[in-house]
C-alpha cells in the first residue's frame, strides 16, 4: 500500500492554514482523479473517489479493483465545499460512498455533472442534501468570481443523447485570475485541443493510465499524450493524475515525466494528500 503524502489530520490543518489571498491557488490531489482546489477561500472538489466502494464491489469477481494508494482522508471530514464535479457515471468519478457523506458535511452543494447521468446520480445519492448542475460542451456557469465551463470527453467515445448531451465531459474552471482544466476520463480529440489553445490554462489536471484493450475498461491519455495536450496549450504546468489507484488500472508517471521534459513542458508530479501552490 502506497502510504498517502499526508492524511487524516494533518491534511485537514495544511488546509486549513492555506492563504485566502485572491492571488493564490491552492490544489490538493486526493488520490485517482480527485482534487480539492481552494482560492479566495472558497472549495471546488473535482471527481472524488474517497472511499472502498469499488474494492468491496468487484471483490470476488475477475476484475478485482485492489487498492494502491491508502484513503488520505474521510469525505465526512472535508467542510466548506460549495462545489464538486462528477465528470461521468463511472464510480471512481460518481461515488455515492463519497458525495453521500460529503453532504451530510456540506449540505446544499453543487454537483455539476453530465446531463445525461442525472437520473444514476440521483438514485446513487438518494435523498442527500445536493443542488444537481447539469453540464455538457455547452454549458456555461458564472458564479460569484468562478466560471465553470462543460468540455467534451472522448471515453472511449464521444457519447451523445438524444438532446445532443455528451454522457463524460471535462471541466474549464475559472476562477479569478486563475484559469484551470480538469478533462475527467478521456483520449485525444481535437475539440480538446482547440479549447485548450483558446483558454490557456495555468493549470492542467490529466489522466495517464492510458488505453489498454485487456483491461477491459474504457481508457485515457498515455503520459506521452498527457504532455503534448499541456504542451500544444502552453499549459503553465500540469499534473497527472488516473493512476495508483487500482493494480489493474495504472501506469508509471515516468513515461509522462520523459514526455515533458522532452518537451519542456513544466509539470509535477504530486503524492496524494499533497498541495501545490500556483501564485500569479
Amino acid at each position: 500500500m502506497i502510504a498517502a503524502f499526508q492524511k487524516g489530520e494533518a491534511l485537514l490543518a495544511d488546509m486549513a492554514a492555506a492563504s485566502h489571498e485572491k492571488d493564490v491557488l491552492h490544489v490538493w490531489w486526493l488520490g485517482q482523479s480527485g482534487f480539492l482546489v481552494q482560492w479566495a477561500g472558497e472549495r471546488l472538489l473535482f471527481d472524488p473517489y474517497l472511499s472502498d466502494s469499488l474494492t468491496t464491489k468487484y471483490a470476488a469477481t475477475d476484475k478485482p479493483h485492489v487498492r494502491m494508494t491508502e484513503r488520505c482522508i474521510d469525505p465526512r471530514q472535508l467542510t466548506g465545499i460549495s462545489r464538486v464535479t462528477a465528470s461521468h457515471v463511472h464510480t471512481d468519478h460518481l461515488d455515492g460512498a463519497t458525495l453521500v457523506p460529503l453532504a451530510a458535511a456540506n449540505p446544499g452543494f453543487r454537483l455539476y455533472l453530465p446531463h445525461p447521468i442525472m437520473d444514476e446520480a440521483q438514485k446513487r445519492l438518494g435523498d442527500a442534501e445536493v443542488t444537481f448542475c447539469g453540464i455538457g460542451d455547452h454549458d456555461v456557469y458564472v458564479e460569484h468570481g468562478w466560471e465553470l465551463r462543460g468540455v467534451i470527453a472522448k471515453h472511449n467515445e464521444v457519447l451523445r443523447d438524444a438532446q445532443g448531451d455528451c454522457h463524460y465531459t471535462g471541466f474549464l474552471v475559472k476562477c479569478g485570475p486563475f484559469t484551470l482544466y480538469h478533462s475527467g476520463d478521456t483520449l485525444w480529440h481535437e475539440d480538446i485541443l482547440k479549447m485548450v489553445c483558446e483558454h490557456p490554462c495555468d493549470l492542467m489536471l490529466l489522466p495517464i493510465n492510458g488505453n489498454k484493450p485487456e483491461r477491459r475498461v474504457a481508457g485515457n491519455l498515455n503520459g506521452t499524450e498527457a504532455a503534448a495536450l499541456a504542451r500544444a496549450g502552453n499549459a503553465r504546468l500540469v499534473v497527472p493524475c488516473h493512476y495508483d489507484m487500482f493494480e489493474f488500472n495504472t501506469e508509471s508517471p515516468a513515461e509522462f515525466v520523459n514526455a515533458c521534459e522532452r518537451l519542456q513542458q513544466p509539470y509535477q508530479v504530486m503524492r496524494c494528500g499533497e498541495k501545490l501552490e500556483i501564485r500569479k
